[in-house]
């Protein structure tokens, strides 16, 4: 059966909720990873990121021991997700010299955790179901969640744009006009370590963070803006989930990594089309007798008319 075929058919709910969760997760993996690529947080969101397990495995244990129904991997994962925020945001702003070593102490840590405790859970788990995912199991809830999220982290970024990019691209002067710099770095890393627990469902643990960051770096390629960077990778992100979904579906392989190699791939050209051009103009310009340039391609226009007045 074809992808649109099995797309268009009635008793195979599951594809038209991966086409939909891919859409819904596209827009976190859009706006989001801006702010991760811009900010240089990869390494944070991806300690989180791993960190997770350690909860995912904690509620299985307890769970198998007739624990609350409300304790399951999602809000396990949830707990855990937070408080690697909160640990991460308090070291950032108090200790900025010990930060890599808490990223890397929470990363090895929460895997750790997760490992040990799934090997003690009676039955059978695959922690491999939650490091790699599978969009093919998105259900309903998880569609609902991932609306919810996009809202309000649309919402957020509309209300407090201005905030957001002048934080983002230079924190200590931005801090130094009023803007709460701190809250907004911690409140940052708290929705994305919401949106990671929700998202590993899709691509799972491990590549999650490289959907955080393949979009968002190859829009910043062409983008002039935050805006418009957040716009490129969220249409980037659509075109790599839907190949992705197609491709998988027709060769029967693994979705959350065949989008991921997919991103990949186009993030590596654009890459190098990138330096291409440089080159040229590069080129160009000391053709004509004009300075080379060394701007970033990505840049703050607001920032830069404070800077100028």
């Amino acid at each position: 059966m074809g992808f649109l075929e099995a797309l268009g058919d009635p008793s195979l709910p599951f594809v038209r909720n991966a086409v939909i969760g891919s859409l819904l997760a596209s827009l976190l993996f859009g706006m989001l990873g801006s702010l991760v690529t811009v900010r240089r947080i990869a390494g944070l969101a991806g300690a989180m990121s791993h960190t997770v397990l350690g909860g995912i495995g904690i509620a299985l244990f307890l769970s198998a021991r007739g624990a609350p129904s409300w304790v399951n991997p999602l809000s396990g994962a949830l707990v855990f997700a937070l408080l690697a925020a909160f640990t991460i945001g308090f070291v950032s702003i108090k200790a900025r010299q010990r930060e890599d070593t808490v990223i890397n102490a929470l990363w090895a840590i929460g895997m750790s955790l997760g490992v040990v405790f799934i090997a003690r859970t009676p039955g059978y788990a695959d922690p491999m179901s939650y490091l790699f995912g599978n969009i093919l199991l998105v259900t309903t809830r998880d569609l609902y969640l991932l609306g919810g999220l996009d809202l309000i982290v649309l919402i957020l970024i509309l209300r407090f744009y201005p905030q957001i990019e002048a934080a983002s691209f230079d924190e200590e002067f931005a801090a130094t006009r009023g803007v709460p710099t701190r809250a907004i770095a911690m409140v940052l890393l708290a929705v994305i370590a919401v949106a990671i627990v929700l998202l590993q469902t899709f691509v799972g643990i491990v590549m999650v963070i490289a959907m955080l960051t393949l979009p968002a770096g190859t829009a910043s390629h062409v983008a002039r803006n935050l805006k418009s960077m957040m716009i490129i990778a969220t249409l980037s992100s659509v075109v790599f989930s839907g190949a992705g979904l197609v491709v998988s579906w027709h060769y029967d392989l693994p979705a959350g990594a065949v989008i991921v190699l997919i991103a990949g791939a186009a993030f590596f050209l654009s890459s190098l089309a990138a330096i291409v051009v440089a080159r040229a103009r590069a080129a160009a310009r000391v053709r004509g007798g004009e300075p080379e340039s060394t701007a970033e391609p990505v840049h703050s226009e607001e920032a830069g008319e404070e800077r100028q007045a």
